[in-house]
């Protein structure tokens, strides 16, 4: 069973530990995405000090983390998205260990009721074009492209999906 909660300072060094498993797990799948500029241990400590940075458990032990908030990178607003009164899912990553076993699914659908019960239309973000696992996941969980953006590691996706 998944449950969430919002991540506190004393997750930091846990979520920091799940970020950099991910990197290297990551890196061994010959995807350049995450890397020692993105993110930052300050980028998670932000998260977490604005309470936008929510751990997902499962069994009671950290599964996945994610950050949920309106903030947008510039190029989203040049996109033409389909929905309005949007939230936007950043730095989703689900632990090595827990990878293919329906844990990513799992927490997209508890982030979506979550945002749904909260008045939000749709769920934005952006998936990094060359991450075959993370755009399978999206896609196949009825995340729609509506635009790209060309970013220091290359090109990414900018993905929405209306909510219910």
């Amino acid at each position: 069973m998944i449950g969430c909660r919002r991540g506190t300072p004393g997750d930091l060094d846990t979520v920091c530990a799940m970020i950099e498993a991910a990197k290297e797990r990551m890196r061994s799948q010959g995807i350049d995405q995450w890397d020692e500029s993105y993110p930052t241990r300050e980028d998670l400590e932000r998260d977490i000090n604005e309470n936008t940075l929510y751990i997902a458990l499962e069994d009671g032990e950290p599964a996945a983390v994610y950050v949920i908030n309106e903030e947008c990178e510039p190029e989203y607003l040049e996109c033409r998205w389909e929905y309005d009164k949007a939230c936007v899912l950043h730095r989703f990553c689900v632990s090595p260990g827990r990878q293919n076993r329906g844990v990513g699914k799992q927490v997209l659908e508890m982030i979506e009721d979550r945002l749904s019960g909260m008045g939000y239309g749709s769920v934005r973000l952006d998936v990094f074009s060359e991450n075959p696992y993370a755009l399978r996941l999206y896609e196949k969980n009825g995340y729609v492209r509506r635009g790209r953006a060309d970013w220091r590691k290359g090109r990414f996706w900018l993905m929405e999906k209306k909510l219910p």
